[in-house]
């Protein structure tokens, strides 16, 4: 039957009518998107709080309310914020400061116990910054901030009911379309298991050792350092059997994964306290990374590419045996106490896609998922030449937070389209608050020598409930790994 043209069109009046009607139902139920709103943030003025070693000052615009806390300047200095009738539960939290004397960054207590750090960007102007999640009580909390490394201002924080986490948008996929079948099921393993368990890692082969006999468990990732095979270290003696450290732990179903304290190519300094065998540290060489990268004609150009091709080598031999590496070059740039990002996040961008280019394009290794070091988008060198986000974390000894704020920041730099690791750790998170959190790090791994053994950072009763916990992925269950099937594309 054909339709009446009467009936094609809806009449003005009866559009008016229409119209009028879901307003009056908008108006008494409210719309299905009015009411999905989250509730609005509250904030709560610092200089109400208590304060310890600070003062509270008004002189600086922008503030909120009446004032804002300054002087942070001793270890301890902080100011402590209650939170009274809370209904509990997971929330995001929000720091409202001002940081004119350069990136800082702040520690955080929750009701006395240690809540991880959170990063404040350089700002001359009142702003906020993400400070991750916190896990309230029901009833009264407390919330403190704490100097940390200080010289800033605490305007308020805010608070606002976390929504559940949405599902991980990571595909899988290594940047490297040539990557070898290895470095994809391991890419492709990794993926499956992320929001699902976190693996466990252990720096150094000693330190690895101890925990095998002291906790009885085994950590799935071992943790290397191609330091001596550096090139200015070499020609002054240093051996090393990293390499083949790491065949002997892929022998035994491990995965492995390198870090590069690159020794300076040249400017080493050599006296006191900046010894030669110091040279990765910025105060141990007169090495300029931006001005060799600045003159590829220059010897010191030629030096960067000499030393990247000695560690290509080194990282061949594992290619020829079937190894994939979670290649972690460049770690810790934005900190600057390493040369290569001594000179801002430019020069430390340009390093790491010379590396890629060469490792992959002029050596043809294939066998690395690029695992990036550092947190602050200026120093994110792109999309292209990054298959895993990661940050290192040192908090207060004892301090088994689940590092909230730098999680959710690796989260947002990346869209949530990579996988987010925390690739060294003093201390490590308890599992049960990753979980509470949802801080979803696909592997930690813990550093060496005190941090591991010292029993104050970790101690053995807590590391036995690590280990043992069935979040927690250990040698024994990692399964054949290399057996996960490679996700497509590229």
């Amino acid at each position: 039957m054909p339709r009446s043209p009467f009936l094609a069109r809806p009449a003005p009046v009866l559009v008016l009518l229409f119209a009028l009607l879901m307003g009056l139902l908008s108006v008494s139920t409210g719309s299905p998107a009015a009411a999905e709103q989250p509730p609005a943030p509250v904030v709560y003025e610092a200089e109400d709080g208590e304060l310890n070693g600070v003062v509270v000052e008004s002189s600086a615009a922008g503030h909120s309310g009446t004032g804002y806390v300054t002087g942070f300047d001793a270890a301890e200095d902080s100011v402590t914020v209650t939170v009274p009738d809370s209904p509990g539960g997971l929330h995001d939290l929000t720091l409202h400061y001002r940081g004119p004397y350069g990136e800082k960054v702040a520690s955080l207590r929750l009701n006395g116990e240690g809540a991880g750090d959170v990063t404040l960007p350089a700002t001359d102007a009142f702003s906020t910054v993400p400070a991750g999640r916190v896990l309230l009580d029901e009833g009264v909390n407390t919330l403190s901030i704490v100097s940390n490394w200080g010289w800033y201002e605490i305007d308020a924080i805010s608070l606002a009911p976390a929504g559940p986490r949405p599902p991980h948008q990571v595909s899988g996929v290594p940047v490297d379309p040539e990557a070898t079948p290895e470095a994809r099921s391991l890419l492709r393993f990794l993926t499956d298991g992320y929001g699902e368990h976190v693996l466990s890692g252990q720096q150094d082969m000693a330190s690895l050792r101890w925990v095998e006999d002291n906790v009885g468990r085994t950590p799935a990732i071992a943790g290397l350092d191609l330091m001596d095979y550096s090139p200015s270290r070499v020609e002054r003696g240093t051996t090393s059997t990293e390499v083949e450290n790491a065949i002997a732990w892929d022998g035994r179903g491990g995965i492995t994964t390198f870090v590069w304290h690159w020794n300076a190519p040249t400017g080493l300094i050599d006296e006191p306290g900046r010894e030669w065998w110091r040279g990765f540290y910025t105060d141990a060489t007169t090495f300029d990374v931006a001005a060799a990268l600045a003159d590829p004609a220059s010897e010191e150009y030629a030096l960067l590419l000499r030393d990247i091709d000695a560690i290509a080598e080194q990282l061949l031999r594992l290619q020829d045996a079937g190894i994939p590496v979670l290649w972690r070059p460049l770690h810790e740039a934005e900190g600057g106490w390493f040369w290569w990002g001594a000179h801002g996040p430019g020069p430390a961008k340009e390093l790491w896609r010379l590396m890629h280019e060469r490792m992959t394009e002029v050596h043809g290794l294939h066998n690395l998922l690029w695992v990036w070091n550092s947190v602050d988008p200026e120093w994110y060198p792109g999309d292209d030449v990054v298959d895993i986000v990661s940050a290192d974390s040192y908090p207060a000894t004892g301090d088994h937070g689940p590092v909230s704020a730098t999680y959710e920041a690796l989260v947002e730099l990346v869209g949530d389209e990579k996988l987010v690791a925390l690739t060294e750790t003093g201390s490590i998170p308890d599992p049960e608050l990753l979980r509470a959190y949802e801080a979803d790090w696909a592997w930690f791994t813990t550093w060496s020598g005190e941090f591991i053994q010292d029993g104050a950072h970790n101690p053995l009763p807590f590391l036995q409930e690590v280990y043992d916990d069935p979040g927690v992925i250990t040698l024994d269950e990692l399964g054949d790994w290399r057996s996960a099937e490679p996700a497509a594309g590229r």
